[in-house]
């Protein structure tokens, strides 16, 4: 895990569009911007953790032990990472505009992981666009994608049923 983090940050510093290297510290920084949207409540639920794993093992071709490590290394880093600019700055650097989209898109899959998208995560994905150079009519189509989606999905679930605090169905 210590040498991810180290190539990881010497990738900030130093141009890393080796082949192998780039492709690492890309998966690397959009994993962990995927796990920040995830973390920003501070509770990282089944459901997100769930979306997170099929975004990163859909997006990278990964298997189940490659996204563990991911999330792992991801976990870590931005739990050091003082700021977004340094995920941004390695994913600009090794990515075309159509897979920033990309990865905004999986961005907002994870804000709507849970059926909604709160304030927080939409100020977050919004911040990361505009580092990443994503327009605002882009990142709001992106958003509306995603959300109406998300609203079908919610749609095709049955609602939970409410509980009184004393262990009864509420009425409606």
């Amino acid at each position: 895990m210590f040498e991810a983090l180290k190539g990881f940050i010497s990738g900030l510093t130093e141009d890393s569009r080796t082949e192998s290297g780039g492709d690492a510290d890309a998966r690397l920084a959009a994993a962990a911007l995927l796990f920040h949207v995830a973390d920003l409540d501070g509770v990282v639920r089944p459901a997100e953790t769930a979306k997170l794993r099929s975004l990163l093992a859909a997006r990278f071709g990964l298997d189940q032990s490659q996204t563990s490590r991911l999330i792992a290394d991801a976990v870590k880093v931005d739990h050091e990472a003082v700021d977004l600019f340094h995920f941004t700055s390695v994913l600009k650097r090794s990515m075309e505009h159509q897979d920033l989209l990309k990865i905004l898109e999986m961005m907002w899959e994870m804000a709507y992981a849970d059926g909604r998208a709160d304030e927080l995560e939409e100020n977050t994905i919004w911040r990361v666009a505009e580092l990443l150079g994503i327009e605002s009519r882009e990142r709001i189509a992106l958003r509306q994608r995603i959300a109406e989606r998300a609203a079908s999905a919610s749609e095709d679930v049955p609602a939970a049923l409410e509980i009184s605090p004393w262990g009864r169905p509420a009425r409606s």
